[in-house]
């Protein structure tokens, strides 16, 4: 009789604990979104996670040499060929005069200037298919050499679609 009751007395504080622990809960909520891009006329990174993010161009040290940044874009427009520039001379600085590491940009292969007319990047026959292109971002060895110091700049590219017999 008392192996009985022990019996009973252990699934009674099985059961009674086992209720506390199923009733446990954990939840969480996150945002979602999402930007559907215009068909006619887009121009977007593949990785879109990245475009808002300071790059890193990392140091090697064997070569004493910076990488470069490559990241693909999705271009399309359907009338015409799309056109870029840069906004302004792209380059890295540490706040020291003749330090400044000057950054050389190419978009689907073509390098881009800071001039006010911007270059056709992109053809009509290849806009209107869609595309998949690449954006290059790579520093140029100072002639005096890379100098100690941390550097910062901006990368500023302006798009467009070329007006249409231009």
């Amino acid at each position: 009789m008392i192996k009985q009751c022990a019996v009973v007395a252990l699934t009674a504080m099985t059961v009674m604990m086992g209720s506390v622990t199923w009733a446990a809960r954990e939840e969480h909520t996150f945002e979602v979104s999402l930007t559907i891009p215009n068909r006619s006329f887009y121009i977007v990174p593949t990785e879109p996670d990245w475009i808002h993010r300071p790059q890193r161009l990392n140091w090697d040290y064997p070569t004493s040499t910076l990488s470069s940044v490559r990241k693909n874009f999705d271009v399309r427009h359907d009338t015409s060929a799309i056109e870029a520039r840069l906004d302004s001379l792209p380059y890295l600085s540490n706040g020291r005069p003749g330090e400044d590491i000057v950054l050389r940009v190419r978009f689907n292969g073509v390098e881009l200037k800071s001039d006010l007319l911007p270059q056709e990047v992109v053809t009509q026959a290849e806009a209107a298919a869609g595309k998949r292109v690449l954006l290059e971002i790579e520093p140029v060895k100072p002639a005096s050499g890379y100098r100690p110091g941390d550097y910062s700049g901006n990368v500023m590219l302006l798009f467009n679609a070329k007006a249409p017999g231009a």
